[in-house]
């Protein structure tokens, strides 16, 4: 599937895609993109936590080729894209940090690390074209490919994405039969935060699907209204109502998920 959304100033100088991998990539990557900020000035975002691990391939205007390994996010972060910024970008889920990256974000959450400037072979000529891009970070994910991995791990993963950060933790450790306190170390160590932690950044992320649409009020579950809004603005930084007003695609996830 591919998702667009472009800048919607007059002369639409920033530009976002993305595109689902592969069927095989599926467990590990949730999708590969690329945004430009064509724009002599620069464009100012607001980041959103969103449950995911970007590896970032970029130039721009003022930098050189850089690769770029983002971690985690639990809180919003306030930054800007530099003009004439071309960015490719593969956003991992969280298994892939153990069988794809063997990295341990409990090391860097909120942080970013910059990578060796040749990076899975990857070089400044790999931004000439985006669908090389693409077919190139899904033969190299491949090749990654674990021959056997943890199945409890799978299923406590699909389970949480396919309830959207929506089970409790006694459900999902008896669905995926892995002790709960098993799983609670698993997270804090590989990734810096509780199940239940990483479970609420997903449930905020399905919320923005619905403010995004214009409905501020809770459609998953949350205690009630108040809770809802407090949530959101732990998350976000915001309101449910400055967010859906989006004002300059501030919020570039929300600019995103009003194209689906």
């Amino acid at each position: 599937m591919r998702r667009t959304a472009p800048g919607n100033d007059q002369e639409h100088t920033f530009d976002i895609k993305f595109i689902d991998p592969e069927h095989s990539l599926g467990p590990f990557v949730e999708n590969i993109g690329m945004f430009h900020n064509r724009s002599d000035n620069a464009k100012a975002i607001t980041l959103l936590p969103d449950g995911r691990i970007d590896l970032f391939f970029w130039k721009s205007a003022n930098q050189p080729f850089q690769i770029v390994l983002n971690a985690l996010e639990t809180a919003p972060e306030q930054t800007s894209i530099s003009p004439h910024t071309l960015a490719f970008v593969i956003s991992f889920k969280p298994l892939a940090l153990e069988y794809i990256l063997d990295a341990w974000q409990a090391d860097y959450l909120n942080h970013s690390r910059v990578m060796p400037p040749d990076f899975w072979g990857f070089s400044l000529d790999d931004l000439a074209n985006f669908d090389a891009f693409y077919q190139k970070i899904s033969l190299k994910v491949q090749s990654l490919l674990p021959a056997k991995m943890d199945e409890r791990k799978r299923k406590l993963f699909d389970l949480i994405y396919e309830s959207k950060g929506g089970l409790s933790v006694h459900d999902l450790s008896a669905q995926s039969c892995w002790s709960s306190r098993q799983i609670n170390r698993y997270f804090n160590q590989r990734m810096g935060l509780s199940l239940k932690s990483y479970c609420s950044i997903l449930r905020f992320r399905e919320s923005l699907q619905h403010i995004a649409k214009g409905k501020l009020f809770p459609e998953l579950n949350f205690s009630d209204q108040t809770h809802f809004i407090k949530e959101i603005k732990r998350l976000s930084g915001a309101l449910p109502k400055t967010l859906s007003k989006n004002e300059n695609d501030r919020f570039v996830l929300l600019s995103v998920l009003k194209q689906q």
